[in-house]
């Protein structure tokens, strides 16, 4: 797609105006960033509207988040669950399971359990 003649010349008018723009959008970084003599104004207007926090110390408390969060690789699991069953201690199905499931679960767990399990409906002859 996109190789008729127009979306060609559209982009070739999108490229130049790129080409005419970067000086002046390189300026305005410069600015922002306070590469130029008129940045440190600014920075000291931002200084009053936020924190300025410099990069070495962002940084070394990333590094020390992430050694902190490898400790503790391991989830908070309900180990509590028979895993055959589903079943929690309480005798509960977990939440995320449907009705269908659980009375298809309960209904196995009764024919071990009972030999018949509940009789279904149906005619009695």
């Amino acid at each position: 797609m996109a190789k008729s003649l127009r979306s060609k010349w559209k982009r070739k008018m999108r490229a130049e105006k790129r080409k005419n723009n970067a000086p002046k959008e390189l300026a305005r970084l410069k600015q922002a960033l306070s590469h130029d003599k008129k940045g440190d104004a600014m920075m000291s207007d931002m200084q009053e509207i936020a924190t300025v926090v410099p990069a070495e110390k962002i940084k070394k408390d990333a590094d020390v988040d992430i050694t902190e969060a490898g400790d503790e690789g391991k989830m908070d699991l309900d180990s509590k669950r028979n895993k055959k069953t589903l079943l929690n201690e309480h005798g509960q199905y977990p939440a995320w399971m449907n009705q269908r499931q659980a009375k298809k679960l309960k209904s196995k767990r009764m024919a071990k359990k009972g030999g018949q399990g509940k009789k279904k409906k149906g005619i009695a002859w």
